[in-house]
């Protein structure tokens, strides 16, 4: 897609975002409305596993390491950018209809026994740079891969995306996935993704280039990747704790942990969640409301919907 045409893509999906956006109150910059989140949360649970990747090894069934797929319930191999909008409104695991798009990782084994987490997940849309304003939403078709299944644990530990590693029970900041987890305790990951894109390009030969990290010092995007979009945050938990030398991820070490994003949103949905929760300073759930700035509105309706949509 040219840089001018996403970038108008973009500009567009925002302007009708305002429509939608009925019960939400002016952003001021007073001192009483200071900022310290700049958020919205996506909550999906698992739909399937299997060992397809649509990003690395597009119309390959089976020749991935095996992942588990959360949202779009038809993602494998073939999936496109068409196929997956095309699923229809509901074709989700996630709590948002509207939000069609693919998330998966690589699926985590006690032995040989697949360990699938037991409940929503959380994916975080985040601005990863100072200027929350300037975050915009991603084009439909986006797509990237976070992190490295052939990472050594020193490249995992140095990853821009880690954030304190393995967790579980009383246990953190582990590199790898730990020897033993306080029974009853559950196994969490946290990775983000990069958030500046080079405003041209929804893919790249190597699935990562197209999109890089802020500048660690100023948090603004450089030259050459000037759009910021939302810095993807999976926390992730897996149902499996005790003695622990036996879980492994499907693409090996625990320091081998990716996660893969294909964009199928709603276009006014996305926008108008990026709008009102990143662009406006909140720390908003899944129907872009903020408990603690509840005069500000929400964007989606009691079906996590925009206002209108049955």
């Amino acid at each position: 897609m040219p840089s001018k045409l996403a970038l108008l893509a973009t500009a567009s999906a925002l302007s009708l975002a305002a429509a939608f956006l009925t019960t939400a109150s002016a952003v001021t910059a007073s001192a009483d409305d200071l900022v310290t989140h700049h958020e919205f949360q996506v909550n999906c649970s698992p739909s399937h596993h299997q060992p397809d990747d649509p990003i690395v090894y597009p119309g390959l069934p089976g020749a991935s390491h095996d992942h588990t797929f959360l949202g779009n319930k038809t993602t494998n191999a073939n999936s496109t950018t068409q196929s997956l909008i095309g699923a229809g409104v509901g074709a989700t695991t996630c709590l948002a209809p509207d939000d069609l798009s693919a998330y998966w990782f690589p699926t985590v084994y006690n032995g040989d026994q697949v360990i699938l987490p037991n409940f929503a997940q959380v994916v975080y849309y985040k601005s990863g740079v100072l200027d929350y304003t300037s975050v915009r939403p991603f084009p439909p078709g986006f797509r990237f891969v976070a992190g490295s299944p052939s990472a050594t644990i020193g490249e995992f530990q140095n990853a821009r995306g880690a954030v304190e590693g393995w967790e579980c029970g009383e246990s953190f900041h582990n590199w790898d996935v730990p020897v033993n987890c306080t029974p009853g305790s559950q196994l969490n990951i946290r990775y983000q993704a990069p958030s500046c894109w080079d405003g041209v390009n929804l893919d790249s030969p190597d699935h990562r280039s197209h999109v890089v990290y802020p500048d660690r010092a100023t948090l603004t995007c450089p030259s050459d990747h000037p759009v910021a979009v939302p810095m993807i945050e999976f926390k992730t938990a897996f149902p499996v704790s005790g003695d622990m030398s036996k879980v492994r991820l499907a693409s090996g070490r625990g320091f081998s942990w990716h996660y893969d994003f294909f964009n199928a949103w709603d276009v006014p949905t996305l926008a108008a969640l990026v709008s009102h929760c990143i662009n406006g300073g909140l720390q908003c759930d899944p129907r872009g409301f903020d408990l603690y700035k509840p005069d500000r509105g929400q964007v989606l309706g009691p079906n996590y919907r925009l206002p209108g949509r049955p």
